[in-house]
């Protein structure tokens, strides 16, 4: 591996970090007799050559004949980590726009082919199935691959390389040109279709469904009958399936079964005495879910029978689902009740117990039941539940199981509002967290009049220093005229300072006087840099903000949320649709398409407002109603409620534009 090496120019190269002067080291350090230390080379090798991926930089050429040497040598000990990374880099060579490619890739890589194809016969399996993985996905053509491949075909005996080499042939057959192998692969896949391996079988599903797409589904009888097959655990550790034989046959497969059928997951919940089987397709039924909606209604009752499963994690995904469904899975709040007081903890990393996220779906469900718990919860006599608010992108087919904060579950609850007011104002006037009061305090502004009641108790936190913001701010959003919260907060608007615009507001919504109030918004969202919060607030004032219509009037060019901000704002403050209508239509525009951004539900719900004016976003999106596509931008049970709140919202403006 040494030879050559100090030759190469490295510190002319670079990589992900910059300069390649530090690869020389770490590529002697594969090669170590330290194992611990040699994989954690490989591990910053791949960090260096391949980090995010998206490009084939000029260091990775140039290593790449090294990473094989190190590979072939039996006695060190990263040379599985090593042929990993090559796998990674050849793979990511045959996706890259050519300007991301290096051009020293296509040589070196011609040069080390022979060597890749020589460790199909090493003694180590695992480096057999590597080196499959390798020409499987790399971008030399069938008639180069095949050959060698076939070879071994015919002596493989290991379980786990005959699978690897299975969807090693069939991608390779798909390279054009394939040459006269590529009929024998063909026909050798069809004929293990049938053969006497079930996961050889499915293996063979997987090799030929690229060229066959319907395939998957035609035979799908074969593939739950491998998924669901002890022998499934031969595909852990295959270059498919880095770990969990059982989920990971299960999540691969999914991702073959496109479209919003429910007949591969219905499969999958089955009963099984496996817990890896139950739990596995637990998650494959959320992944189903999050994407389509239609599966909903098959799916249900078989949810629903996993809620007394004797494995905690199961009941937790069980309940969490059903929690995401929210309404449409309330037929089945009995048996969620009873999992109130189950302590059982999921052996997953999750952020709650099976009784808490039952609380969670019964609080989606709108069910009393859940109240109790809640109050202990906001007494501090229960744990479970966090402040804080977490966000995580979608991704296509994944559901991420979690649970939402506990100012998240109260949102929810304003039909309970009686029960839970006197809690929650103790809570506010109590809590000593600056974070915790101001969630108190949006939650009782998202109740709006339902938290009516709690007026009297808000009005002398504004008295106070430490809670005045999160009073200020629920009693905006309730919106009931009190004289006494208007005097206090006056004196805070002439007072000035950092929350001047929050005391002008609520002081507005309150019953005060419109110039007062205005003195503060006007300005903070005309000319302020971030104007957003002031805009939303000035669209409150409605033609009293008039005075400030031509620079609203510019802000609905600017795009995304200021635009649509500074739309709603103009048109309350002076009804033009003529410029307020095209800036949001804008905004609304790729939900025609499928694509939903956060800002689209602010914009349809502005237009809704607008009446008949807003007919051409109504014509836009009349399809979305029929679309079965779950529309969000984020993941977990936010995927579902942003749906909800989206379809919602159209179906007003809808109605609205009628």
């Amino acid at each position: 591996m040494r030879e050559g090496l100090d030759a190469v120019g490295w510190a002319g190269l670079s990589h992900g970090y910059g300069s390649a002067e530090d690869v020389p080291d770490l590529l002697r350090r594969c090669a170590g007799p330290d194992p611990v230390d040699a994989d954690s080379a490989a591990d910053d090798l791949l960090d260096l050559l391949y980090h995010q991926g998206g490009w084939i930089c000029p260091t990775a050429s140039a290593a790449l004949p090294f990473l094989l040497r190190l590979a072939a040598r039996p006695e060190v000990p990263s040379r599985r980590a090593v042929l990993d990374l090559v796998a990674m880099l050849a793979y990511e060579a045959g996706q890259v726009a050519e300007r991301f490619l290096d051009p020293g890739w296509a040589p070196s890589w011609a040069r080390v082919l022979p060597d890749v194809l020589a460790l199909l016969a090493d003694p180590a399996a695992e480096i057999r199935r590597a080196a499959a993985e390798i020409l499987g996905v790399c971008q030399s053509p069938g008639e180069v691959v095949l050959p060698a491949l076939l070879r071994c075909w015919e002596t493989e005996e290991e379980p786990k390389s005959r699978l690897d080499l299975v969807l090693a042939l069939g991608r390779a057959a798909l390279r054009e040109p394939a040459g006269p192998e590529a009929a024998r692969v063909h026909d050798l896949l069809r004929g293990l279709l049938h053969g006497p391996e079930p996961q050889v079988r499915l293996a063979a599903v997987h090799a030929l469904a690229p060229g066959e797409p319907g395939l998957p589904a035609r035979e799908l009888d074969l593939v739950l009958a491998a998924i669901r097959h002890p022998s499934v655990a031969e595909w852990q550790g295959t270059s498919m399936v880095d770990n969990g034989g059982a989920r990971g046959a299960q999540a691969m497969t999914a991702a073959l079964l496109t479209g919003p059928s429910p007949a591969f997951v219905l499969g999958l919940l089955a009963d099984h005495p496996d817990e890896a089987q139950r739990i596995g397709a637990l998650e494959q039924a959320g992944g189903l879910l999050v994407e389509w909606r239609s599966p909903t209604a098959a799916l249900l009752p078989a949810l629903a029978a996993r809620l007394d499963d004797p494995a905690a994690e199961a009941r937790f995904l069980a309940a969490e689902l059903l929690a995401c469904l929210g309404p449409s899975a309330a037929a089945h709040a009995d048996a969620v009740a009873g999992l109130l007081e189950d302590p059982g903890l999921p052996a997953a990393h999750r952020d709650g117990t099976v009784g808490d996220a039952a609380l969670w779906a019964l609080a989606r469900m709108t069910d009393p039941r859940c109240v109790p718990a809640v109050i202990e919860l906001l007494m501090g006599a229960r744990p479970g539940f966090t402040w804080v608010s977490a966000y995580s992108s979608a991704r296509g087919g994944v559901h991420y199981p979690a649970l939402p904060a506990l100012h998240e579950v109260l949102a929810r609850l304003p039909d309970h509002a009686e029960p839970l007011l006197p809690v929650i104002c103790d809570r506010l006037g109590t809590a000593t967290e600056d974070d915790l009061r101001a969630e108190l305090g949006t939650v009782l502004a998202s109740w709006g009049t339902a938290a009516e009641p709690a007026v009297p108790r808000l009005v002398p936190l504004l008295a106070d220093d430490r809670r005045w913001t999160a009073a200020a701010t629920a009693l905006a959003g309730i919106g009931a005229a009190d004289s006494a919260a208007c005097e206090l907060l006056r004196a805070r608007v002439l007072d000035g300072g950092a929350d001047a615009q929050l005391a002008a507001w609520a002081y507005w919504k309150t019953g005060g006087e419109p110039d007062v109030a205005l003195s503060v918004l006007g300005p903070a969202a005309a000319d302020g840099g971030s104007p957003l919060t002031a805009l939303r607030r000035l669209a409150d004032l409605g033609p009293y903000a008039a005075r400030y219509a031509d620079r609203l009037r510019t802000l609905t060019t600017v795009g995304d949320w200021t635009g649509v901000e500074a739309a709603h704002a103009l048109w309350a403050a002076t009804g033009d649709t003529e410029h307020t209508v095209p800036a949001l239509l804008t905004a609304v525009r790729p939900l025609a398409d499928g694509r939903y951004l956060p800002v689209i539900l602010a914009a349809v719900r502005y237009l809704t407002r607008m009446g008949p004016a807003a007919r051409p976003a109504a014509r836009l999106l009349c399809e979305v109603p029929d679309d079965d596509r779950r529309l969000h931008y984020f993941a977990g049970w936010r995927a579902f409620t942003e749906d909800e709140s989206l379809r919602a919202a159209v179906a007003a403006l809808l109605a609205a534009a009628a």
